[in-house]
């Protein structure tokens, strides 16, 4: 049997099935609104799927490339999202230069905050002393405004002003698809621009080898305290959207069950990638979203999704991707021979 020679075989190796996937992602994303422009429900559904997709980002940013169990991810989302609707409802500004870049900063400190007392501790903490950490953040948070009448306690904050940027306001629709897009959009390129860094190469030794970076004199630490909150700053930009955009922001939006969810979208789409959860993402809210709307199997559908989450999860753990992109271009070469 004929064997291929080493240099077709590097060729093929070499190959790079991401960029072919961003793309085809990107233009998929540009054509939907007029694919699905005669079924609003479709527009406002591809829009969560944006919005969630900036969470599922910073999650992969967090374990993916650095091996930060984050269970927190919706913590640093909710508190942003009941930030710009407080503002909008106490002091009427909802104005888009000043609320986004607002929640990214609550989100981003609120992160820093955290990761100065899991993370910046004179030994290295654990995976396990992380992810219970950020767990316990989001669980406290959650049930603190679940009793607190002033941010609307159970029944959470309804009727959030709408986005504004000057005279225009942002309702549901083609007009914030667009806006979502293009925020998903830079998001994406910096995080790109990141990962493929000097930064990034930090970033993917400390979740090949930590203690080996160490030795080498890194403070790990402190870079996954940056990478963690600008982690951050992506889930406080994605829960003031999805604030404006749903008019409503409530304590099931900062708790554990958010945070696992964006943890599954990442592990359903394919961790590492950046694309993968994104991909994650639109998979999820897709077959939720149709399976809800089906009579005959109303009552079962989660159980169905479970199904197919734990079996993608337990049998392909690199996810949706790893069936098309090899474990050498999701860990990436750095500059190494190709």
């Amino acid at each position: 049997m004929l064997k291929p020679s080493g240099a077709f075989s590097t060729r093929r190796e070499s190959r790079s099935i991401i960029p072919v996937i961003e793309i085809a992602v990107l233009v998929f994303a540009l054509i939907a609104p007029w694919l699905l422009s005669s079924t609003p429900e479709l527009i406002t559904l591809g829009t969560n799927v944006l919005i969630l997709s900036l969470l599922a980002i910073s999650f992969d940013l967090c374990w993916g490339y650095s091996g930060i169990m984050s269970f927190g991810q919706a913590l640093f989302f909710g508190v942003a999202g009941y930030v710009v609707a407080l503002f909008g409802r106490d002091l009427g500004f909802s104005y888009g230069w000043g609320s986004l870049p607002l929640a990214m900063a609550v989100g981003g400190l609120l992160a820093f905050l955290f990761a100065a007392f899991l993370l910046l501790g004179r030994r290295a903490p654990t995976v396990i002393f992380v992810s219970l950490g950020t767990l316990t953040g989001a669980y406290a948070a959650e049930r603190l405004v679940s009793g607190w009448q002033y941010v609307g306690a159970g029944n959470g904050m309804s009727s959030v002003k709408l986005l504004q940027f000057g005279d225009i306001e942002m309702v549901e629709g083609i007009g914030f698809y667009h806006l979502a897009l293009l925020l998903l959009f830079i998001a994406y390129i910096l995080s790109r621009l990141i990962v493929r860094s000097q930064f990034g190469l930090v970033l993917a030794g400390m979740r090949q080898n930590e203690e080996r970076l160490a030795f080498f004199g890194y403070r790990v630490q402190v870079f996954k305290a940056l990478i963690f909150s600008f982690a951050g700053m992506l889930s406080g930009l994605a829960g003031a959207l999805f604030a404006f955009h749903q008019g409503f922001i409530g304590p099931g939006n900062m708790g554990p069950g958010l945070s696992t969810t964006a943890v599954l979208y990442a592990l359903f789409g394919g961790g590492g990638t950046l694309i993968g959860p994104v991909i994650g993402v639109l998979l999820i809210e897709s077959i939720s979203y149709f399976l809800a709307d089906q009579d005959a199997i109303k009552q079962y559908w989660p159980v169905i999704l479970g199904t197919l989450l734990l079996s993608v999860v337990a049998f392909k753990p690199t996810g949706i991707l790893g069936f098309f992109v090899t474990a050498r271009e999701r860990i990436g070469s750095f500059g190494g021979r190709q």
